[in-house]
């Protein structure tokens, strides 16, 4: 039985585990940290539940709607309310043309990770860095290690052996990966690394906010247009189903990536009273200073601003190497970055 080692269990991770779930192969999935998911994050706070990293995904990919409308529909729930916009002077206006659905769980986005870890049925072991690739002859030895997390199986550090690989960590964390291993051939260690390391990112912050009162706006959130502006999203979490009790409301404010990058360091007390105040500045209200809760979420590598050299990366396909992500396709969304991996977990099978 061959099996398939994929690093990352952001969707792009578990997307590439879903699309192997009927070959024969044998799917181990790494995940460094101790959940799934990546952006599709989700805080609980006083009874509220918040998607901190992406807000919600779009039926941008005919693939990922119909897996979400189907086998992962339960809890679905769509945000409710157009999206509109805001320029550098803080200038609101209404709509801005691509008010398609606004997909999250009724738990939370993070639902996604998990319900795509148990479609898999795939091994994903949390808590587990890899550490380094080797080529072995026509198979890879995946060095692992033990960073704590529960497990799937036996989660000690150790030496994995897989015959293709798919890497799906933001385009840096692959370049250092890929730097720190054995290819077997230099020129494409070379090629590969320049390709990753080469995608630039944006930093965001996410900060929520929790009100005692209800805000009426005809609007789910506002994105900033120009990229003139210190805040680049202000969303309504209450205009998702389930996610905030009757009367209360809280923002989901994301700075801008300079504002974000500037202040990354601030202590969460003092950039959520920044937010609001910033928040408050752009809604006309003043009563927006004061919140009665706060959590803050940092995000180093969010969001790729272009994608990465598609022909460099396929260069190792020849070696079992594969890759996934929105830094692959050049597009920071959530529905983009599952369809990278449902086309990796393609390529795998197809080139087995």
């Amino acid at each position: 039985m061959p099996t398939v080692a994929i690093v990352g269990a952001g969707v792009a991770g578990l997307g590439a585990a879903y699309r192997l779930r009927e070959t024969d192969a044998e799917v181990i999935v790494f995940e460094r940290r101790e959940s799934v998911g990546g952006r599709a994050a989700t805080r609980r706070r006083n009874g509220c539940t918040v998607d901190v990293g992406a807000n919600y995904c779009k039926d941008g990919d005919d693939r990922v709607a119909r897996l979400l409308r189907e086998e992962l529909s339960d809890g679905l729930v769509e945000a409710d309310g157009p999206v509109w916009t805001f320029d550098a002077d803080g200038e609101i206006s209404e709509g801005r043309g691509d008010d398609g659905s606004k997909w999250t769980y009724r738990e939370g986005l993070a639902a996604l990770g998990d319900r795509l870890r148990a479609a898999s049925d795939a091994a994903v072991r949390t808590g587990t860095e890899v550490t380094g690739l080797a080529r072995d002859g026509d198979r890879w030895r995946v060095e692992t290690r033990d960073v704590g997390g529960s497990v799937d199986g036996d989660g000690d550090g150790a030496t994995v052996r897989a015959d293709a690989v798919v890497l799906t960590p933001p385009g840096p964390t692959t370049a250092d990966l890929l730097a720190d291993s054995e290819l077997g051939d230099d020129g494409l260690r070379s090629t590969l690394v320049e390709a990753a390391s080469a995608v630039p990112y944006r930093t965001i912050l996410s900060v929520a906010l929790g009100y005692g009162d209800r805000i009426e706006a005809p609007y789910y959130a506002l994105v900033n247009a120009d990229k003139g502006h210190d805040l680049g999203w202000v969303a309504r979490e209450e205009c998702k189903p389930g996610h905030v009790p009757d009367g209360e409301s809280v923002l989901v404010v994301q700075p801008a990536p300079e504002w974000s990058r500037r202040r990354y360091d601030d202590t969460d007390d003092e950039l959520a009273a920044a937010a609001a105040e910033r928040a408050a500045d752009l809604l006309d209200d003043t009563a927006r200073e004061r919140f009665d809760w706060a959590e803050v979420v940092r995000w180093r590598e969010a969001l790729p601003d272009a994608g990465a050299d598609r022909e460099a990366l396929d260069r190792g396909a020849d070696a079992g190497l594969f890759f996934a992500g929105d830094w692959v396709v050049g597009e920071g969304r959530l529905h983009a970055a599952l369809a990278s991996g449902l086309d990796a977990g393609d390529r795998v099978d197809a080139d087995r």
